[in-house]
């Protein structure tokens, strides 16, 4: 039998991202719009790996830039990380 291609992934439902934003230092260390060196702190990946999965097209929906400003949208970043969707490998 083949292994499914989402075997590992873990899905989060919009409860446990608003818990685990709600409050806290991780409410105030990681908003809910970030820059690029936020969103690569809390996914632990350098801001290089960020910029190259936006230009190749990885993040799309998870970032938006406004003018030279490059920003984040935390919530669907953090389902796009750990589900697996666009992900070379996942």
């Amino acid at each position: 039998m083949a292994a499914s291609r989402n075997l590992g992934c873990v899905k989060l439902s919009a409860d446990e991202l608003a818990t685990n934003f709600a409050s806290g230092p991780w409410a105030e260390k990681y908003p809910p719009i970030l820059t690029i060196a936020q969103a690569a702190d809390m996914l632990q990946v350098p801001v290089g790996t960020l910029r190259f999965w936006r230009t190749t097209g990885r993040l799309n929906g998870c970032s938006r830039r406004y003018g030279r400003v490059l920003r984040f949208y935390r919530d669907r970043l953090i389902r796009w990380f750990f589900e697996g969707e666009g992900r070379r490998g996942a």
